[in-house]
Parts: C-alpha cells; sequence; structure tokens
C-alpha cells in the first residue's frame, strides 16, 4: 500500500500539488533549499506550515510572495 502513494505521489508534477516539500519547491521555484527553509521558518503560516518533522511549503500562496517581493 505505501508503494502505491509514493508511486502516486512521484507521478504528480510539482505544478499541480497545492503543497510542495522543501525538496520538491526549491528545484521548481529556483531556490535553493537551504534559502527556502529559511523563508519557511520566517513566515510560518503565511506560505508555509509544519507538519511531522518537515516544513510544507503552500505552492500559490508563494508564488503570491515571490510575485509581491522584489527580494528574497
Amino acid at each position: 500500500m505505501q508503494n502505491e502513494e509514493t508511486k502516486r505521489e512521484e507521478g504528480m508534477a510539482a505544478g499541480q500539488k497545492f503543497m510542495l516539500t522543501i525538496k520538491e519547491a526549491a528545484p521548481y521555484f529556483n531556490v535553493g533549499e537551504k534559502k527556502l527553509r529559511r523563508l519557511a521558518e520566517d513566515h510560518m503560516g503565511e506560505f508555509a506550515v509544519y507538519s511531522g518533522n518537515r516544513y510544507l511549503i503552500i505552492r500559490t500562496k508563494f508564488e503570491e510572495f515571490v510575485l509581491n517581493s522584489s527580494e528574497i
């Protein structure tokens, strides 16, 4: 059962997912993992949530954040 779930998650493109892990979001947004993790820590609740032991980036909200920011 777990194998089927991982296949489903891997098969879905990052642009189709609502939430992305740091490792998925870094290449999608062309931002380093370390920088993305720091942004997630600083903007918790704005575009990032902490689930278990990992940060998840809400893709649509992070896209808005990037559009409204002059510098990351």
